[in-house]
């Protein structure tokens, strides 16, 4: 179980409190009050979506049967599992607050880290959904089509030092179905 306040909280604390008490240096009261209202808009905005995404997670979780999510993404899935967690990264719609969770709920569902490394990197790098509406009509196809080519192997490569580093940071004790 994570901790509520770890050591990153209180560096972000610290720095959120130097940085009030420059602007309230410079503008006063009126300027950190500015910064507060427009930052409590700011978070109503995104707490129904960062609720949305953990219900996602959440409920997905639930509801993918656990067996077969191991069979093609758990740690015995080979290149297989890279590729489909890769797939399933590429066209995952959403931003970090469905990913994430998404993300979340394979690991518990039976996915190893390679494979949703392999989603995650994938979504980040290759995800239609950008690519569509941003990268093409900013870019052009050819070059959008060039950056997902060059792209395509990089969650592949990924997922498998995550495998790699996984399995022998946290190595498994031996089980009576390993040597049959």
């Amino acid at each position: 179980m994570r901790k509520p306040i770890g050591w990153s909280t209180l560096v972000i604390a610290a720095l959120v409190a130097v940085s009030a008490a420059l602007v309230w240096r410079r503008d006063g009261t009126d300027g950190v009050l500015e910064i507060l209202t427009h930052d409590l808009s700011l978070f109503g905005g995104i707490l129904p979506r960062v609720l949305a995404g953990c219900l996602l997670g959440a409920f997905i979780s639930e509801i993918l049967p656990h067996e077969k999510v191991s069979r093609s993404l758990g740690p015995k899935s080979g290149l297989k599992g890279l590729l489909i967690g890769t797939a399933f990264g590429a066209i995952l719609p959403g931003g970090p607050f469905t990913a994430y969770p998404v993300a979340s709920a394979l690991l518990a569902v039976g996915a190893d880290f390679g494979a949703t490394i392999a989603m995650v990197v994938s979504w980040t790098l290759i995800g239609y959904g950008r690519a569509v509406a941003w990268e093409i009509p900013i870019m052009g196809t050819d070059f959008t089509l060039w950056r997902i080519v060059i792209s395509l192997p990089l969650p592949v490569l990924a997922g498998s030092l995550g495998r790699f580093v996984y399995v022998r940071m946290y190595p498994k004790p031996a089980t009576k179905d390993d040597e049959t």
